[in-house]
């Protein structure tokens, strides 16, 4: 059965020469001018892979990939636009896009991409992947420092809220929280409450009985109570309404709730872990969050910073993201070139790990030889070339190379092999790098 492609633009005739052109080549395709229709159509059909226009009225096609990969996070996005630039580009890559087209469209370039990014996602099981989170291992100081609070409130069952800019790693860090907790048996459950409606968050929450609303055919338990004993991880809370707000604030306080329509009262044992991209004072000041839930939940307070604050990370992380897709993808890629590896050091990352594990995946997809290489990267980023080559970049180049070695030499104890393990770098590599920069 083939693939169907799903077309979201506000132009009638892209949509139906495009839908033509890729039905030619064995696909089945849906389009729609209005992309308010995007998540019906999603929901009605098995959707392999989703285009989107970036301007369109109403709802521009980046607001829609947010809300698009908050439902259906593994579905591929490729973006289309008529009105191309870099940032555009690496917001659509921030938000999960794996690549980004210019109009008019090289249909042939947008075949293959089409081809080889179904054909990966086939193979992919992301079932297999452990529950258990990977190691926290950084360079950076400061998220060292975060590490050993990790470490020390994981013991605990005090309320968490993590703070940070989106795709940093706030899901990671509550995951740890859970894993590396005495309740690591028990269930460690997760609810983005920015995904779900307003109408309908308070009935995953709290469960319901049969009858308790008009779809109410059977009765329903919440995530109160698929929690308990464990953690309940309400990321991007920041957007739940105050009237929901309220009612999870009693639960914190009593540990007991009810189903809606139900009388009983239920006792819970939850560990409470938050996070948001938002700044949870401003929403205060502004009366859109209750002071008294914000100072229940942060007992403890982890704010996460930007991957640009830590770019001594990248390397290594880098490295894991490449690994993990070899092994979704079944690929033995070693490594990345020097061009590619200067690319992701310099790169401002504004979509933070989310976008370089977008950006790695998309690279793992398209390379089929050892090594990743500038033209295996989403477009937008071989824009991003021409900058490697000016005096401003030879002089922050040796700045930052050198801060890396030092801080790997720090990390490793002053041994360099496991320096050069540590950066993801051939040994020769790194005693040449430390001749240059006068590193003894």
């Amino acid at each position: 059965m083939s693939s169907t492609i799903l077309i979201i633009d506000d132009e009638i005739g892209m949509c139906r020469s495009l839908s033509e052109l890729l039905e030619s080549s064995g696909f089945q395709c849906l389009y729609s001018t209005n992309p308010h229709k995007a998540l019906l159509l999603l929901k009605l059909h098995n959707v392999a892979l989703l285009i989107l226009d970036v301007r369109m009225p109403e709802i521009g096609g980046i607001d829609l990939l947010k809300i698009v990969k908050k439902t259906y996070p593994d579905l591929p996005v490729i973006m289309i636009t008529g009105y191309p630039s870099v940032e555009n580009a690496v917001t659509a890559m921030r938000y999960g896009a794996l690549n980004f087209f210019r109009k008019p469209i090289s249909f042939e370039d947008m075949e293959k991409e089409i081809i080889t990014i179904l054909s990966s996602h086939k193979k992919r099981n992301p079932d297999n992947i452990s529950s258990a989170p990977p190691a926290l291992i950084s360079l950076n100081k400061a998220m060292n420092e975060i590490i050993e609070i990790v470490k020390k409130v994981a013991a605990t069952k005090a309320s968490v809220i993590i703070t940070g800019e989106s795709g940093t790693g706030k899901e990671l860090i509550a995951a740890h929280l859970h894993y590396k907790s005495s309740r690591d048996k028990k269930p460690f459950i997760k609810i983005n409450c920015a995904a779900i409606p307003d109408n309908l968050l308070e009935s995953e929450l709290f469960g319901h009985e049969e009858g308790a609303f008009t779809d109410a055919k059977k009765m329903h338990p919440g995530k109160f109570e698929m929690a308990d004993g464990g953690s309940l991880f309400l990321d991007e809370i920041g957007d739940m309404n105050l009237n929901t707000q309220a009612k999870i604030l009693r639960v914190l306080q009593e540990q007991e709730f009810q189903r809606l329509g139900g009388h009983q009262i239920l006792k819970t044992d939850i560990r409470f872990i938050a996070a948001t991209n938002k700044d949870i004072p401003t929403l205060i000041t502004n009366s859109c969050f209750r002071e008294d839930l914000y100072y229940r939940l942060s007992v403890i307070n982890i704010h996460i910073p930007p991957l640009r604050e830590r770019i001594e990370d990248i390397p290594s992380l880098a490295k894991y993201f490449l690994d993990s897709f070899n092994s979704i993808y079944d690929k033995d890629i070693k490594g990345l070139d020097s061009a590619v590896s200067s690319i992701l050091s310099f790169h401002s990352w504004p979509g933070n790990i989310r976008e370089l594990k977008n950006c790695m995946e998309r690279s793992v997809i398209f390379c089929d030889g050892d090594i990743i290489k500038q033209e295996h990267l989403p477009s937008q980023y071989k824009n991003l070339e021409s900058k490697f080559y000016t005096h401003e970049y030879g002089q922050a180049r040796a700045k930052n190379d050198k801060e890396l070695i030092l801080n790997a030499l720090m990390q490793s104890n002053g041994i360099k092999h496991k320096a050069a393990e540590v950066l993801n770098m051939h040994r020769k590599t790194l005693y040449n790098k430390m001749k240059k920069l006068g590193i003894e």
